[in-house]
């Protein structure tokens, strides 16, 4: 196969997650663009292509759904459902323009659960490691400030304690005023750990402020939450968060995603 060529999907074409898309998912560190992860969060079972292509309407345009499919295909994070092998012509479009899918306000509920396995997160929910690579990485750890923003003071305390020890230099928040006063840090913290569900504000708002603020802005942030779906991910993900962890999570995989998103060795 020629790899500078599009692989040509078309709408009604089937995806699936391999098993090296699943590890992916799962590893606290990717290479991946931050589109390609947030289309690869979105693929539940075999999820046809035009389906997909609606969900991510909301944060992906069609050029980059299109780029985002082709580096997970062309990197085996997904596949072809039935098994087919890719096509490489020389000049075909990407997709068929004539296939679109119904939205989801005329599917029935049970068509939508099948379609987008909402039954499997109810039952199982969806668990994920996910953390962004910066643009300058290899720096050396130099006593970082991480905030953590967590309201369940136990997780909190074990958080500081274990960050510390890694070398980092931990601060904690419980509630929104203590939030305020670790975002007012002179200088502002490095990295900020970011529960979503908080008892006085909500973790998704906290980080759409944070990407609004002229000083705030570029603080990497790794969502922290118990409770997840798909879109819960892509929601974080869409809003700049530059990664998503979701609990329980061993104390190494978070410290490797904290030291990914940094860029420390």
């Amino acid at each position: 196969m020629t790899p500078n060529k599009p692989i040509i999907v078309g709408d009604v074409d089937m995806l699936v997650v391999t098993a090296k898309g699943d590890n992916e998912l799962q590893a606290a560190s990717t290479a991946l663009t931050a589109a390609a992860v947030k289309l690869l969060v979105l693929v539940d079972g075999s999820s046809r292509v035009g389906l997909l292509r609606e969900r991510s309407r909301p944060v992906l345009s069609d050029a980059q759904f299109d780029a985002a499919l082709q580096e997970l295909l062309r990197g085996s994070f997904v596949d072809f459902a039935s098994g087919r092998q890719p096509l490489w012509p020389d000049a075909l479009e990407f997709f068929s323009a004539d296939s679109r899918p119904p939205s989801e306000n005329t599917l029935n509920a049970v068509q939508f659960e099948a379609l987008f396995g909402v039954n499997t997160l109810k039952q199982h929910g969806y668990f994920v490691r996910i953390a962004m690579r910066p643009l300058h990485k290899d720096r050396t750890l130099n006593g970082e400030t991480v905030l953590i923003v967590e309201d369940d003071a136990v997780l909190s305390t074990f958080l500081r304690k274990y960050l510390e020890l890694e070398g980092f230099t931990a601060v904690t928040a419980l509630n929104r005023a203590e939030i305020l006063d670790g975002l007012r840090r002179q200088p502002p913290p490095d990295l900020v750990l970011l529960d979503v569900m908080l008892p006085d504000v909500d973790g998704f708002n906290v980080l759409q402020n944070m990407r609004g603020h002229p000083v705030l802005k570029s603080v990497p942030v790794l969502m922290l939450t118990a409770k997840a779906t798909r879109e819960d991910v892509l929601k974080g993900l869409a809003l700049g968060a530059n990664g998503y962890i979701t609990k329980p999570f061993q104390a190494e995989a978070l410290s490797s995603a904290v030291k990914t998103v940094l860029g420390i060795k």
